[in-house]
């Protein structure tokens, strides 16, 4: 979506391979300004948020800082997308999805899901291990392990196999009273000496704000010097229907920050601003997520400041086991060839 794509500055997470990304650039990254590896779930293996958001006083990890504002952009598609779910047991279920596009005939095929949840429960929102995977007939693979060894340890491994290259990276998330601390250790190869560190600390200091700081050091021969390290500061402060997160990377003079608010139970509303002197770009982003109970539909859209509108509407065909989804995304930066794309979804169960 015009500039939100460029490369920020630093080794990229929030948002789908986990390669180590170039040298810093442009921040208008998804997630985090300086974010480890991507760990993003494909959309037809997501299930509930394993992660509380918040565990007592605990103020979250550094990576679901922007997250809240974040659900409410629309993931758009093109094309046409049939997505089938069979639940097995309570605990066991599969997949198949068949994607048709034009304009990115390399997403376009058959894939195989299967999600398992255990039976290690912590709440009834949380159940642990949770195994997901996803594999096309070329064999490309992506795999995701979540587990809670107790209720302030959390681990995630993630590994993927694209074109026969194999990458992976894991995590450990340390939940405490007031705080919360991250490692993550992305595509480390001993023998070449290369692959990324990203530590991630996040402090309650009062009952609406926290502080934290993140740490990326990466290694290679892509990378200017051979090494990198850039730290960013973030904050999150908390109202009783509204939340602002900000992250700032002095090294690139870079600041990434987003805001959530609540309207009412069915309407939920955000924005987001990248911005970098380095690079004289910035990127401003509005959202909207708006939730018809009687009509059985979810609606999302978002305009940003290149000039690209998108929507996504979601329809529930009751008393079918049916979600018809609508996608739509024009950019009229350059309104005598302004550009559209449309797709068409319907999922099964």
């Amino acid at each position: 979506m015009g500039n939100s794509s460029s490369t920020p500055a630093a080794p990229p997470p929030s948002s789908s391979t986990v390669a180590p990304p170039p040298p810093p650039a442009n921040p208008s990254q998804p997630s985090s300004l300086t974010p480890p590896p991507s760990t993003d779930v494909p959309p037809e293996l997501k299930i509930p948020n394993v992660f509380k958001e918040e565990v007592s006083n605990n103020p979250g990890t550094f990576e679901e800082l922007h997250r809240k504002c974040k659900e409410l952009f629309p993931q758009t598609f093109e094309g046409g997308r049939f997505l089938v779910s069979k639940g097995l047991s309570s605990h066991f279920q599969v997949s198949h999805t068949l994607t048709m596009s034009q304009l990115s005939p390399q997403d376009s095929g058959y894939k195989f899901g299967a999600t398992y949840i255990g039976t290690k429960q912590y709440s009834p929102s949380e159940a642990y291990p949770v195994l997901m995977g996803d594999i096309d007939p070329s064999l490309n693979l992506n795999a995701h392990i979540i587990h809670a060894f107790s209720k302030k340890v959390r681990t995630k491994l993630q590994s993927s196999v694209q074109e026969g290259k194999f990458m992976g990276q894991g995590s450990v998330d340390y939940l405490g009273d007031d705080f919360s601390t991250t490692l993550t250790l992305g595509n480390i190869d001993l023998l070449n000496k290369t692959g990324v560190i990203v530590g991630h600390y996040l402090q309650r200091v009062t009952s609406s704000v926290a502080l934290g700081a993140e740490l990326v050091y990466q290694r290679g021969p892509r990378v200017p010097g051979g090494e990198i390290t850039v730290l960013s500061l973030a904050s999150k402060i908390t109202g009783e229907n509204w939340l602002f997160t900000a992250n700032v990377c002095p090294s690139a003079v870079a600041a990434h920050c987003c805001y959530y608010h609540k309207v009412n139970e069915q309407l939920h509303i955000g924005a987001e601003l990248e911005s970098s002197l380095m690079t004289r770009e910035s990127v401003g982003k509005g959202c909207y997520q708006l939730e018809i109970p009687g009509g059985n539909a979810m609606f999302r859209g978002s305009i940003d400041t290149n000039w690209t509108v998108e929507a996504v509407l979601e329809k529930k065909l009751m008393p079918l086991p049916f979600t018809l989804q609508l996608s739509g995304t024009a950019n009229f930066a350059n309104i005598q060839k302004s550009q559209y794309r449309f797709g068409i979804g319907l999922v099964l169960g």
